[in-house]
Order: structure tokens, then sequence, then C-alpha cells
């Protein structure tokens, strides 16, 4: 059974080359636009790693993170923050609130994907 990864973004032009990135890699990925979004389809399709951007409208990455650490319904999801914001304060802030893993735009796509895979690795 393949590995669920559910990606949120607010950007297209992120969005969509995430999903062929983690489809071709054999993971089921759902996509959400925005943090709301974001919190209900994990509610509902629970999965197993979130690729999450941290600046969104509304609701930033850093409060679904800190929402998603607080359900204990969600907690064991793995957590990846996505961001263009790689200052160490911002980083050290995405790592207190419960992400296993801070990666700055841009990125490498093998990096990522490396990244990816070792927090899925001891997923059930």
């Amino acid at each position: 059974m393949s590995k669920r990864v559910l990606i949120v973004d607010d950007e297209p032009n992120i969005l969509i080359p995430l999903e062929f990135l983690m489809r071709r890699e054999g993971y089921e990925v759902r996509l959400a636009r925005d943090g709301d979004e974001a919190l209900q389809t994990a509610a509902q399709w629970c999965p197993d790693l979130v690729l999450l951007d941290v600046m969104m409208p509304r609701k930033s990455g850093f409060d679904v993170c800190q929402a998603i650490r607080a359900d204990a319904r969600l907690a064991g999801m793995r957590i990846v923050l996505l961001t263009a914001k790689g200052r160490d304060a911002d980083v050290a802030k995405g790592l207190a609130l419960g992400a296993d893993a801070y990666i700055t735009k841009p990125f490498a796509t093998q990096d990522l994907v490396r990244r990816v895979r070792e927090l899925l690795e001891d997923v059930g």
C-alpha cells in the first residue's frame, strides 16, 4: 500500500510540480490550497506526511502545523515545512511547533525526495 502525501500550497506553480514529483515517487497524493482545506483534508484522509507551505493567506503553515500536533488523531503525521523563510528564527519556530523537517525554497528535488523517503521509512 502506497504512502499518502498531502501537499499544501496556495501557489499552483508550486503545487502542481510537487504533485507530479510525489506521484512519480509512488505516493498517493491529495492537494490543499490553504490552511483550512489542509486541516479538513488531513482529518478526513489521514495522510502519512504533509508537505506544508508556511506563507499562506488566512492560516499560515505554522498555524496548520500547530493544529495538527494539537489533534491526537493527527499528531503522528510527518510534517515538512516548505518555505522561502529561511532565517534561523523561522526554522526554530517551525521545528518548535512540531515540524519534522524544514526545507527552504528553492530546493533541489532530489533533496526533498530523499527527506520524504527518510521520514516515511518508519511509518507503518
